[in-house]
């Protein structure tokens, strides 16, 4: 179901475009060679992430031992980053009658939630709810069964887009050292995605937000802090509640840092305005 595409990747649109940022703030200035023997990629990268306050116990107990994951590979080598169909064609698979009733349910048990998510944070629930409804079906779809780890040290040694896939890296090592998920939870979708609403971990470490209060963010199962860093992300980039979202609105453009294919946008609102009867 999830698709490494710039419709279908939750966070792949917007996250590799801050890997590179978050590859600065909590690794060295300089990335490891890619390609070569995949055993001294990874042990050049356990160096770096030591280097950059990861912990021994940390990297020893995610890095020791890793393989590559040819599906990986082959799953990213034939993905097309163009779509072509209309609007229409592609709202009409992904917005019926069924998943509009499953969010309006959600919409209600979540209610007193959702509330305080739209006074901290002025994003609309409809929003909220029809990202989380597209991604990973309120929580009930595929959000991936790969190994984090595995999967970004795979692409990261690829020598495509191998330096923001090793800032992937390091930031999937950091939420397992700052306790957020244990390494044997650490799991996703074919980019390393994340979660119910499918963050790259870059984005995770950026917008994550615990709003449960448990002390950790959880972005697999705790449906507060998947809503809650939602939201975060799209209020740090300028989503202003009570203004309009459709094409063209300074809400619309906000949403590009959730996914910068039109058609997707386009889709959200549509959904949402569903979602309130609209």
């Amino acid at each position: 179901m999830l698709k490494v595409d710039m419709l279908k990747s939750g966070m792949l649109r917007s996250g590799l475009a801050i890997a590179s940022i978050v590859l600065l703030a909590i690794g060295p200035a300089k990335a490891a060679r890619c390609g070569g023997d995949f055993n001294s990629f990874v042990a050049s990268m356990t160096s770096e992430a030591q280097a950059a306050g990861i912990s021994p116990n940390v990297t020893s107990a995610a890095l020791g031992g890793l393989t590559q994951d040819a599906g990986v590979l082959a799953f990213d080598r034939r993905q097309r980053y163009t779509f072509n169909k209309s609007f229409e064609q592609y709202v009409s698979t992904r917005v019926g009658s069924g998943r509009i009733n499953a969010g309006r349910a959600m919409l209600h048990r979540h209610a007193a939630l959702l509330s305080r998510i739209e006074q901290q944070f002025g994003v609309p629930r409809q929003i909220l709810v029809a990202i989380w409804g597209l991604e990973s079906d309120f929580g009930k779809g595929d959000i991936g069964k790969l190994q984090v780890v595995r999967t970004l040290a795979t692409l990261a040694h690829d020598c495509r887009r191998s330096e923001l896939f090793q800032g992937e890296l390091l930031a999937a090592l950091k939420i397992v050292q700052r306790g957020d998920l244990p390494l044997r939870d650490l799991i996703g979708a074919y980019a390393g995605e994340i979660g119910q609403t499918q963050f790259l971990p870059s984005s995770y470490i950026k917008y994550g937000v615990d709003f449960d209060g448990d002390g950790r963010i959880d972005l697999r199962h705790s449906v507060a802090d998947v809503l809650a860093s939602t939201a975060n992300l799209l209020h740090t980039n300028g989503f202003q509640m009570g203004q309009p979202y459709g094409e063209g609105t300074a809400n619309f453009e906000a949403m590009r840092e959730w996914n910068r294919a039109l058609i997707y946008r386009k889709t959200i609102g549509y959904f949402a305005d569903r979602l309130i009867g609209q």
